[in-house]
């Protein structure tokens, strides 16, 4: 039950690091190529493995619904997002807005990803 627990932190703290980067990886010039490539692997899995697990799949999320399921919480959301905005604000927020957000902050990032790696650096050698 503790290694369980454990478990369920770290992966938790893996899914805040992931998002954190995925929305500010952009920022620093050190860091933008494997922004890019944390971008792209996430769009893979919400797109990709999403075919086959319906759009916007995280196996992140997955594994820790199925640790904290054997650690007795049912009913849990589509979303890790949406799990923890309702832990934050006390109630039930609306899905249909959290998964817009959502996608709207991956997506805004995902356009800085692609600019800094590859538009801002053919205008700087023009």
């Amino acid at each position: 039950m503790i290694g369980l627990r454990i478990l369920d932190l770290l992966l938790t703290l893996l899914h805040f690091v992931i998002i954190g980067f995925n929305l500010l990886g952009w920022i620093w010039k050190r860091t933008r190529k494997l922004h890019f490539i944390v971008v792209c692997a996430t769009a893979t899995c919400w797109f990709i493995l999403g075919i086959w697990f319906g759009i916007g799949y995280c196996p992140i999320t997955d594994w820790d619904w199925q640790i904290k399921e054997k650690l007795g919480e049912h009913n849990l959301p589509d979303s890790f997002i949406k799990y923890y905005a309702d832990i934050i604000v006390g109630h039930s927020v609306n899905a249909s807005l959290i998964d817009t957000l959502t996608a709207a902050g991956f997506f805004i990032a995902a356009l800085l990803a692609v600019y800094f790696n590859f538009i801002q650096k053919r205008v700087a050698r023009n």
